[in-house]
């Protein structure tokens, strides 16, 4: 995290999986990170909202913002892995459940996010959360954002109405995939009277960092192919936030990818005009 930091590098996602028994609360862990760092933001990537009221979800998030001085966002999905879901107490939903139980609940986050000084009550008719009605606060430090991940038409249109961000992962969705998603969201959001460039756009994935070329993947090569690959996917798909996943816990990666490839991306997406 710190070579991170030390890097220059701008934003952080950490997984979601509570049923996980190797992984340490996110929340809790984006807390501590953002103690032990200045600069870099944080987001959940994504939240669990089986797991996770979207009323706390929202007082987590403010509250993260505030003892942060602005530095986190709020990046959140539906639900997957309903099994592991169940067994921790939460609803085992369908798919058309678990996407209007999110479409519910973004009205619910976004106006406990926006609260401000006059301190607005925040409710929620249900079905999936009644909230009868409760004065939300603090206000954040800045606009917190809400960022969904998401794969299917829905939940695609559901960003382009009333989401700020998108986050899929390449492992899940390919570039050329990607690029017909992200155009179901650019029409619903501007069917919404939305303007489509206002939706951030971004893209995790793996890879590794080698010092000669290693077959096809595009993910697995040398800083050259790095550079290249990822300067297509931000001025050809409109990436506008990578969030890289090393293959191990070393600092290397990380190090090499702040240092030699993202400044390099950087300047070859400004001398596009990207």
């Amino acid at each position: 995290m710190l070579a991170a930091e030390r890097g220059g590098l701008d934003v952080v996602g950490i997984q979601d999986h509570p049923y996980q028994r190797r992984f340490l609360d996110t929340f809790a862990l984006i807390a501590d990170l953002l103690a032990r760092t200045s600069r870099l933001r944080f987001f959940p990537d994504v939240a669990n909202l089986p797991l996770r009221e979207p009323t706390m979800l929202a007082k987590a998030a403010v509250s993260l913002d505030v003892m942060s001085g602005g530095r986190f966002e709020l990046g959140i999905g539906a639900g997957s892995f309903w099994d592991a879901v169940y067994g921790m107490g939460g609803p085992r939903r369908t798919s058309r459940e678990a996407v209007d139980a999110l479409e519910e609940a973004i009205p619910i986050i976004r106006d406990a996010l926006d609260v401000g000084p006059e301190k607005r009550v925040v409710r929620g008719s249900g079905p999936y959360y009644p909230v009868p009605g409760y004065p939300a606060g603090p206000s954040p430090a800045h606009r917190v954002e809400i960022w969904v991940g998401a794969y299917r038409p829905r939940g695609l249109r559901l960003i382009g109405r009333l989401a700020d961000g998108w986050v899929p992962s390449y492992g899940h969705m390919n570039p050329d995939a990607f690029r017909i998603a992200s155009g179901q969201i650019d029409d619903a959001a501007r069917a919404a009277g939305r303007d489509p460039g206002s939706i951030r756009r971004l893209y995790n994935f793996g890879g590794e960092i080698t010092d000669g070329v290693v077959g096809d993947d595009p993910l697995i090569g040398p800083v050259a192919r790095w550079v290249e690959t990822l300067t297509e996917w931000a001025t050809e798909l409109g990436v506008d936030t990578f969030v890289f996943w090393p293959s191990d816990t070393a600092t290397d990666a990380v190090e090499r990818f702040a240092a030699e490839i993202v400044p390099r991306v950087r300047e070859a997406v400004g001398s596009r005009g990207g």
